[in-house]
């Protein structure tokens, strides 16, 4: 008998199979007994009927209980109420597992940090792994875009010497006799690699200790960093454009399924097309300052001024042009007006906020040490960076995509705690 996955079961009607998995849910009729069986790759019901099994078999069903872990054979055949068209008429039951206690997550209303607590366990639930579905396609779809533009994976270290986006959120670790930082960025190694390769991209996991408690934040999170040469801002900003509107435009095309488990309102991820609207930072400014906001030129946006703009679109917003102050020091300041970097943030729709930092990057070197030297960091961590201007300089932009912030957009999420397997929050470590 042929063991087959079950999102597989539409190649085997009126087949004998075998499927592996574990008991999601299970009710009784008599002579009938129902069973779910998911395995990962989707879920299916399996059909007990008194007069086709042994009296054994027919006992061991009705004895199961929740995530009990066994292989089932039986026949395939049709169901047109079923999501997949088909459901198992179950022949013979092999029980793998069956757990000796009630599982701890019920159909009934769990709070939070509950839920939190059973991580491990939570993650096993539909609305669970319809978002960690959509994660793959994102994560999936990032790279393929990069990888046919011409962009080269390019593998950056975790554990870095210094800061590249503020030593006030740096987490510290000992390093054989001296310190060393987890990474906030793979940007600044980036860097080097788009001398050496043209484009490049990081994809990994990045660090920021801030004590932030807000629903957009976590501890360590995952960023796509792609980073060209010969680019400016005007290219890194439609290369943006483009790389987020074919990660929406996959998800569409991949996980209907997933987005309907989620409720997820489509019409309007359908919107999400080229090209994006962009306004500068001093039209962001006259934008708040009209509908009663109290901002000054030269002040970062938060979250509550991102919402408000943001809310005056139906896709992805760019906004370029931050005072130098709000950035970074690696920023390039524009020659047409140097108070202001060439930069940019995209902010998703719906009050979402920034899924998109970057900008064109500071390419000379006297200016560089500069900037090094007004953010009051020590200049010698920073020489192999200085030395990329030194050798062969040309100008260069790229941004980072920060991946638990778009899943949170895509799949309609109140917080981005949800979006990755093991959340880390200020509060959180565990599981």
């Amino acid at each position: 008998m042929q063991y087959i996955r079950i999102d597989e079961i539409n190649k085997h009607a009126d087949e004998e199979v075998q499927i592996k998995g574990w008991v999601t849910h299970i009710r009784s009729s008599g002579k009938l007994i129902f069973i779910e069986i998911r395995d990962g790759s989707e879920r299916v019901q399996c059909v007990v009927y008194k007069g086709d099994v042994t009296p054994e078999i027919f006992e061991t069903a009705d004895g199961l209980t929740i995530e009990t872990s066994l292989m089932i054979s039986g026949s395939v055949r049709k169901d047109t109420r079923s999501k997949l068209g088909y459901e198992i008429g179950v022949k013979s039951i092999q029980v793998v597992h069956q757990p000796k206690d009630e599982f701890p997550i019920s159909p009934k209303e769990h709070g939070v940090a509950f839920l939190h607590e059973q991580r491990h366990l939570w993650i096993r639930s539909s609305r669970q792994v319809a978002i960690l579905r959509i994660r793959a396609t994102i994560v999936k779809a990032a790279r393929d875009f990069l990888d046919r533009n011409g962009f080269i994976l390019f593998d950056t270290p975790i554990l870095t010497p210094t800061s590249c986006e503020g030593t006030s959120t740096l987490f510290e670790t000992p390093y054989f006799s001296r310190s060393a930082y987890l990474t906030q960025s793979g940007q600044l190694y980036d860097e080097a690699g788009a001398m050496a390769l043209g484009r490049v991209y990081s994809f990994g996991p990045t660090f920021r200790a801030e004590k932030s408690k807000t629903r957009r934040h976590l501890t360590e999170f995952w960023m796509v960093e792609p980073e060209a040469a010969f680019f400016d801002l005007d290219m890194d900003m439609k290369l943006a454009e483009e790389f987020v509107a074919y990660i929406v435009s996959e998800v569409l095309k991949n996980n209907t399924y997933e987005l309907e488990t989620l409720e997820r309102n489509i019409v309007k991820l359908e919107t999400i097309e080229t090209p994006f609207p962009r306004i500068s930072y001093d039209e962001a400014i006259d934008i708040l300052k009209s509908t009663g906001h109290e901002v000054i030129w030269g002040d970062d946006l938060g979250g509550d001024e991102e919402t408000v703009i943001s809310n005056r679109y139906d896709r992805p917003v760019l906004i370029h042009r931050y005072p130098v102050e709000c950035k970074a020091f690696y920023m390039k300041s524009d020659p047409q007006r140097s108070n202001v970097s060439l930069c940019c943030d995209m902010l998703a729709p719906e009050g979402y906020g920034e899924i998109i930092g970057g900008g064109q990057r500071e390419d000379d070197y006297e200016t560089l040490l500069n900037k090094i030297k007004h953010h009051k960091l020590d200049p010698e961590p920073f020489q192999w960076y200085l030395d990329l201007r030194r050798y062969g300089s040309v100008p260069h932009a790229g941004f980072g995509l920060g991946i638990e912030r778009t899943v949170a957009w895509l799949c309609g999420l109140n917080h981005v705690r949800e979006t990755i397997p093991f959340p880390r929050l200020m509060d959180r470590i565990h599981p």
